[in-house]
């Protein structure tokens, strides 16, 4: 794989709008609507949460991804989760690992700022996502969010351990390979 860069970015940052349109079209085809999930950029900003840029060597942005900070709300989520939005990479750079890379990037910070639990929702209509995540220590959760009365959605969490305190059991591996979108 050619150079590859990891920035953060503001959550409206143009690149990430851009890669945002691109999403939506894709979930458009596959659900037959975009997103509805009300998100504020200011929710992506350190401490409260990240968003992620993955650019190729010619300054081209190939992924995206960010977490916000999320606490017991009426829709499901508990206290000290991060949410998982806008995992994306461009259907010409998938297979080479940036969603693993942007993945890892995120839960590090989500665990750096105190979050117990990364949880996501995606569709069953995403299964290159689906199994990406389950393929990362995701498992089925309780719906959640603004989705979570829709047949489709999936949800899933992972919880977020410092380093070295893996449960008895776990193993973990360094495999970079690829995955796709979590609305």
């Amino acid at each position: 794989m050619a150079a590859m860069e990891i920035v953060a970015v503001p959550y409206d940052h143009p690149d990430a709008v851009t890669l945002n349109d691109r999403v939506q079209i894709e979930y458009a085809e596959r659900y037959g609507e975009g997103d509805h999930t009300e998100m504020d950029p200011l929710q992506f900003t350190p401490p409260r949460g990240l968003y992620l840029l993955a650019y190729d060597a010619d300054g081209t942005p190939l992924a995206t991804g960010g977490w916000r900070a999320m606490d017991a709300t009426p829709e499901g989520h508990r206290a000290g989760d991060a949410e998982l939005k806008r995992m994306y990479v461009v259907p010409e750079a998938r297979g080479r690992g940036l969603a693993r890379r942007i993945l890892a990037a995120l839960e590090e910070s989500a665990r750096a700022a105190g979050r117990v639990r990364m949880v996501l929702e995606t569709g069953n209509k995403q299964p290159e996502a689906i199994a990406l995540y389950i393929s990362e220590g995701y498992e089925p959760t309780e719906k959640f969010g603004y989705y979570r009365f829709e047949q489709d959605s999936r949800c899933f969490a992972k919880p977020l351990r410092a380093a070295g305190t893996a449960g008895a059991g776990e193993e973990h591996d360094g495999e970079q390979a690829e995955g796709a979108a979590a609305r």
